[in-house]
């Protein structure tokens, strides 16, 4: 990026660097995410023999939200709908998203998708997925002769 002085142009390899980071972050925050990108951020906690997903859900109906799990992959599809206005209202500010979301979990094992469990209590979603009885190590004992 050039940037003129009294010197005349000059390149200012801080603002190119900056530049970059900007497009980079930009480029990569929309992989895999629908327009509200990072909609709903989710955290993934494991154990031996689950996997818990939480994700935050503030004004959205459990029932617009549709779960799907395929061996090791969890898919959370949803709408959350727009805020209607009273009449002679509009909008000052406006940072919450609306409209469709789409966000896929790849888990750490397979699960057995017939025991998931799902809860939604105060805009929090949790997901108890129980790993597969396949996928569980399984202590081998040793024979002596």
């Amino acid at each position: 990026m050039l940037t003129i002085g009294r010197s005349g142009p000059r390149w200012n390899p801080w603002l190119e660097m900056e530049r970059f980071e900007r497009e980079a972050s930009g480029l990569l925050s929309g992989l895999g995410r629908s327009r509200t990108a990072g909609f709903p951020p989710i955290n993934v906690l494991t154990s031996e023999n689950e996997v818990i997903v939480t994700s935050e859900m503030p004004g959205v109906d459990p029932a617009d939200v549709d779960l799907s799990v395929n061996g090791d992959i969890l898919t959370i599809k949803g709408t959350r709908k727009p805020q209607e206005l009273a009449e002679g209202q509009k909008w000052h500010r406006r940072e919450r998203g609306q409209g469709n979301f789409y966000r896929t979990v790849q888990l750490p094992f397979n699960v057995e998708s017939s025991k998931v469990n799902a809860d939604y209590a105060k805009g929090v979603l949790t997901v108890k997925l129980p790993r597969a009885e396949a996928d569980k190590p399984r202590k081998i004992t040793v024979k002596t002769a």
